[in-house]
């Protein structure tokens, strides 16, 4: 760096030197004819001077130079002695900070070492206690076996047939407690809502007390005269089978004076040739094409009267909004029937009753409504398609677009699933009702002795039943108990359970009645 610095400016002289000189030479070179010898002279002295200034002028711009160097020298150590105090100063800091953390470490060390010396001061004493406990217990355990075979040679009883005293005593206390306990609680319910539940159920039967006809399987057509008879029945029985063939239905002509026996399963084609034979009697004019003609118009006229119910129904019950096709599946329900009971007529009065006991419970009384009308709308064609009217009626619904809770209602009324609304219990409810009014319903001999005997037969598999009656048409099951195996709080347990085994494994309308009689006679002969 200081070499460079020195040949700069003798670079700087040489180059100026070199100027001067090729000057002097080109202006002797011109001007030497001229001027002669005296203007060499006169140039020798200009060059001398010239020589002069650039050698001054090197000579200042030398000491500049090293001025600026020594300058630049004494910044550049006064930037690194700042630098270095800053390090130190830096350096420090950190020492000073690594000393601190060492002595927290050996703080720490010291703390961690204090705390094992506890744990282990602790762990051995732990162990001592353990040592003196497993001492004290092996000496109660000594002193125990000591008790008991004092206790068994002053009781004469070995320790099993003690335990087995002590679990008969509380055998017997746990039933008598239970026994009261489920007496108290059945009196409680009974107190608090039997007397409401009678009254909101009395009030809603007596507002809808709809009468219940017994369908059945044959329909009788009157006739002006017997002479009808024989028109009816046509040349060569031409006009009676052209009948047959049409409705589907068996016209019975016997001896039972003016009048005509229509006789079929099915209670729409029934009807259907109930209106077309009437139609013809009072036209007179009974031949095939007629008759043809009369039954098209009959099933027109049975059409419009199945409307006509069905609007009927959902006037009468205040349900509105329903889909025509769905109102016409309503109508459809008048001619049909469940165990004697007309659909139609049930399904209003379910609407009606679970309305009512909606309004009186403060629940949705309009959504009560209609999922009672619609609870039984898959037996109106549940003869024509597979699956229960429950499926039915559900995949209907969903069909026109019904509501969740509606179709909840209608999915739960027969228990298939669980009702997850208060209106789906009501409809339940009133269901039964309905079915379970005298006189509602029929039931065929078979189901009926099932039912009684399927009571029976649950009431005889309890322990201590000594024989049982199911009475009042099933409505109650009177068991008779051996007093010496049944106690009196056994005897309340028993019928409990025998009432929860007939719910969960038989269906019937209403409620039956469990009554269990123990009887205790003491016989003495006066000799």
């Amino acid at each position: 760096m200081e070499f460079q610095e020195l040949i700069v400016p003798s670079l700087i002289v040489f180059v100026l030197t070199a100027v001067v000189v090729s000057v002097i030479f080109i202006i002797i070179d011109k001007n030497k004819v001229k001027n002669g010898t005296s203007k060499v002279k006169a140039a020798e002295a200009e060059a001398a001077r010239i020589v002069e200034d650039a050698e001054r002028k090197a000579s200042e711009a030398i000491k500049l130079a090293e001025a600026e160097k020594k300058e630049k020298i004494i910044l550049a150590k006064e930037e690194i002695q700042k630098e270095r105090a800053e390090a130190d100063k830096e350096i420090k800091e950190r020492r000073a900070e690594i000393q601190k953390q060492e002595r927290r470490l050996l703080q720490k060390e010291e703390s961690l070492d204090k705390k094992i010396e506890n744990m282990e001061r602790k762990e051995q004493q732990l162990q001592e206690k353990e040592k003196r406990m497993q001492t004290e217990q092996d000496e109660l355990s000594r002193f125990k076996e000591k008790q008991i075979a004092e206790l068994e040679r002053i009781s004469n009883m070995s320790q099993e047939d003690a335990k087995k005293y002590l679990l008969d005593i509380l055998k017997d206390s746990l039933t008598h407690d239970s026994a009261v306990l489920i007496k108290d609680f059945e009196a409680k319910v009974k107190e608090e809502s039997q007397k409401k539940a009678k009254e909101i159920i009395t009030y809603a039967v007596q507002k809808c007390a709809a009468d219940h006809t017994s369908e059945t399987t044959v329909s009788v057509v009157a006739l002006p005269s017997d002479d009808m008879k024989g028109r009816i029945i046509g040349r060569e029985g031409r006009n009676i089978k052209m009948i047959e063939t049409l409705t589907g239905i068996d016209l019975i002509i016997d001896d039972t004076p003016e009048a005509v026996i229509l006789s079929g399963f099915d209670p729409i084609r029934r009807e259907v040739a109930r209106i077309a034979l009437e139609n013809l009697v009072v036209d007179g004019r009974i031949h095939p094409a007629r008759i043809e003609e009369m039954v098209e118009k009959a099933k027109d006229e049975l059409e419009a009267i199945i409307k006509d119910e069905g609007e009927r129904a959902s006037l009468e019950t205040g349900v509105i909004g329903l889909h025509p096709d769905v109102i016409k599946l309503i109508g459809k329900l008048k001619y049909r029937t469940s165990y004697g009971q007309n659909v139609l007529n049930h399904s209003i009065e379910v609407s009606q009753l679970a309305g009512i006991m909606a309004e009186e419970l403060g629940f949705d009384s309009n959504l009560a409504k209609r999922a009672g009308l619609l609870h039984d709308i898959g037996k109106a064609i549940d003869h024509e398609m597979e699956g229960t009217h429950v499926e039915i009626g559900v995949d209907i619904l969903k069909k026109y677009k019904e509501g969740e809770a509606v179709i909840n209602a209608v999915q739960a009324h027969h228990g298939d699933v669980e009702p997850k609304t208060m209106e789906a219990v009501l409809v339940q409810a009133a269901d039964a009702i309905s079915a379970s009014r005298p006189g509602a319903r029929r039931e065929t001999l078979e189901t009926y002795i099932k039912r009684l005997e399927k009571l029976e037969e649950i009431a005889d598999s309890f322990d201590g039943v000594e024989k049982s009656f199911a009475i009042q048409a099933g409505r109650e099951i009177r068991i008779l108990v051996k007093p010496d195996n049944v106690s009196d709080d056994q005897m309340v347990i028993m019928a409990h359970d025998i009432a929860k085994r007939i719910e969960n494994e038989m269906e019937y309308p209403g409620q039956i009645k469990v009554n269990v009689v123990r009887e205790t006679r003491a016989i003495e002969y006066a000799k």
